[in-house]
């Protein structure tokens, strides 16, 4: 027998276990709730759910409700979720029932080590403790001036790609976006630099980390068998399957692990020795030309926060070497990715809806011009850089900015899974199987749930009929002004805040437990995004730069053959852009836009006065 015929013996003997451990448990409560029908003996619906599934998402929520039973692998039964008073028992009042499943756990500590996104119960309760106050306001204000370099050289970047004058040029914002983000996370969370908006600069790190999600994608079907290889294999035999199987995305994914796990501890090992004086925080460099942003950053980075509170810690409250290792490549992969999709989202709906985009840009004019005023400022108003609290007070900017986020996020699913039987109670009755009305649904233990965010955002009973429709005005008052948000009016919702009366998301005093403007976008809850602050202020400070000198529209040219370029969003656990067949391949991800520099005609047209 072929080592590949013994692997295949051992994954059919996998089928079977299952099978029989469900074949042979007791009859699921879930069997009772109304759900489409098994459509595949091994896939049941879980594909249709992950894989290219905008339409099947959406279509769920509105046939079944807020509650809906799925045929997950290997024929077991899922709960899909967007019911808001379900979400919050889930993310909220019994969070230590519904935890993260094993498979990703145990998939991001292979990834990323003993990270934030890797641990359960006390040591992520331990390590969110450290990490909450290092995303706060007031490190936000002072990072933000450091950061701005950043956008700076991304709309520099761009520009030069552009002829002179009023001429436009296609550009594909996609691998740009991508690069500018990577620079991001890597310079403000950990003081570093890969020169990733550098043309004439290659990375292996920043190259492993933007192939790592597609990668993963790629394979996301063999992630439910990751814990049962975990716990039953050493590492030996877990990479001598790597090579043994037919699949090489799995070895590639191994490949840019190692790269990443090499870089990170070298950085870790940088950023420990600044801390301890031992270098002078600027000369640091990996081998494939990174550096240390020391001297620039002086410490506001957030890595150089996290070791100088760890150290100043409790011995109860410290971390370990290893937990404060991991994360380093979870900060960067949780806020690159996502971000980088997120702002290409934003453009694109800029470049179809060119009578907003002027009216944003008009409001950062404006905005950049009194500030100027304000502070006495010598510059020209393209060149005015936005303090903290102005940037983040633009009421039609943030409008837009919260919409986008909430029509299209750019993570669509969560799944959690019960560590112990319990029930779960609707806000909004579901049918049965027989069609009578449920208000609790019971979960045995062991149970896996789905969380929509896209569902969620989309609910009418919540955002009211015109939930699927981008409108940033519904977060604006009659005059223009921001709809208050939360006890403190600046957009995050704590526990038991209380949306103002007419808020969006606030339909007949329901809301969801979302921790930013009430929508499941950054989750709730003790698992909520940490760095949604950053996240937003990184955004917002990336369009108000290249808005000020750039102006996008949908592409108007066409391929060699004739085909006009149509862009299409396929939701593939994240929101990818690509180009429709036949101008594109409906794989790889792209957004081509027309850009040109900014010229007297691309603002809102002024009011005349009376």
């Amino acid at each position: 027998m072929t080592l590949l015929q013994g692997f295949g013996t051992l994954f059919l003997a996998l089928v079977a276990w299952r099978l029989l451990k469900r074949i042979t448990q007791p009859r699921n409560p879930l069997e009772d709730v109304a759900g489409p029908e098994k459509e595949h003996w091994l896939k049941g619906n879980y594909h249709r759910i992950f894989q290219d599934g905008w339409d099947y998402n959406l279509q769920l929520a509105e046939k079944y409700g807020g509650a809906v039973k799925i045929h997950g692998l290997l024929g077991t039964l899922q709960l899909y979720v967007s019911d808001p008073r379900a979400l919050h028992n889930i993310v909220v009042k019994e969070q230590h029932v519904f935890e993260e499943t094993d498979m990703f756990i145990l998939g991001n500590k292979i990834i990323f080590g003993e990270g934030l996104i890797s641990t359960l119960g006390e040591q992520h309760r331990k390590q969110r403790k450290m990490l909450t106050p290092v995303f706060s306001l007031a490190d936000m204000r002072d990072l933000l001036p450091v950061i701005q370099p950043i956008a700076d050289k991304m709309r520099d970047v761009l520009l030069n790609q552009l002829p002179a004058g009023e001429g436009s040029q296609e550009i594909d914002l996609v691998p740009w976006m991508s690069r500018g983000t990577l620079e991001y996370v890597c310079q403000a969370n950990l003081g570093y630099t890969f020169h990733a908006l550098d043309p004439e600069k290659t990375n292996e790190y920043a190259k492993a980390v933007r192939n790592l999600s597609p990668t993963a994608l790629s394979i996301i079907l063999l992630r439910p068998f990751i814990p049962f290889f975990v716990r039953y294999f050493s590492l030996h035999w877990r990479n001598m399957f790597v090579e043994w199987l037919p699949i090489p995305q799995l070895r590639e994914l191994r490949r840019i692990v190692r790269i990443m796990d090499t870089v990170s501890r070298q950085i870790f090992s940088e950023k420990r020795a600044t801390m301890l004086g031992h270098t002078n925080g600027s000369s640091g460099t990996t081998s494939d030309g990174g550096g240390d942003l020391g001297e620039r950053m002086r410490g506001k980075d957030i890595m150089s926060i996290m070791l100088k509170a760890n150290a100043s810690s409790d011995d109860a409250d410290r971390l370990t070497d290893e937990e404060l290792l991991g994360q380093v490549n979870t900060i960067i992969f949780a806020g690159f990715e996502t971000t980088t999709i997120a702002v290409c989202r934003m453009l694109y709906i800029l470049a179809s809806k060119l009578e907003v985009q002027a009216k944003l840009r008009s409001e950062v004019r404006k905005a950049k011009r009194d500030y100027a005023a304000s502070q006495n400022l010598d510059k020209r108003w393209e060149d005015v850089d936005l303090p903290y609290d102005v940037l983040m007070g633009l009421p039609f900017l943030d409008a837009v900015l919260r919409e986008t986020l909430r029509v299209y996020p750019p993570t669509s699913l969560m799944s959690r899974t019960t560590r112990a039987a319990t029930t779960l109670p609707l806000q909004f009755p579901v049918r049965s199987t027989s069609g009578a009305p449920i208000t609790e649904i019971s979960l045995s233990a062991n149970t896996n749930v789905i969380i929509s965010i896209l569902a969620s955002n989309h609910n009418k009973e919540v955002w009211g009929e015109d939930a699927d429709e981008w409108r940033p005005e519904r977060w604006l008052t009659a005059t223009g002004e921001r709809i208050r948000i939360g006890e403190d009016g600046d957009g995050v919702v704590r526990d038991g805040d209380v949306p103002a009366e007419g808020a969006p998301g606030n339909k007949g005093g329901v809301k969801y437990p979302g921790v930013y403007a009430s929508m499941m976008t950054f989750l709730g809850g003790g698992r909520a995004c940490i760095g949604f602050k950053f996240a937003e202020m990184e955004m917002k400070q990336i369009l108000t730069t290249l808005l000020s000198a750039m102006h996008f529209a949908l592409p108007a040219g066409t391929d060699a053959h004739g085909h006009r370029k149509e862009i299409r969003w396929k939701m593939n656990g994240l929101q990818v852009p690509v180009l429709e067949p036949p101008a594109g391949d409906g794989r790889t991800p792209q957004v081509p836009l027309d850009a040109r520099r900014v010229c007297p005609t691309d603002f809102a047209p002024q009011p005349v006065a009376a």
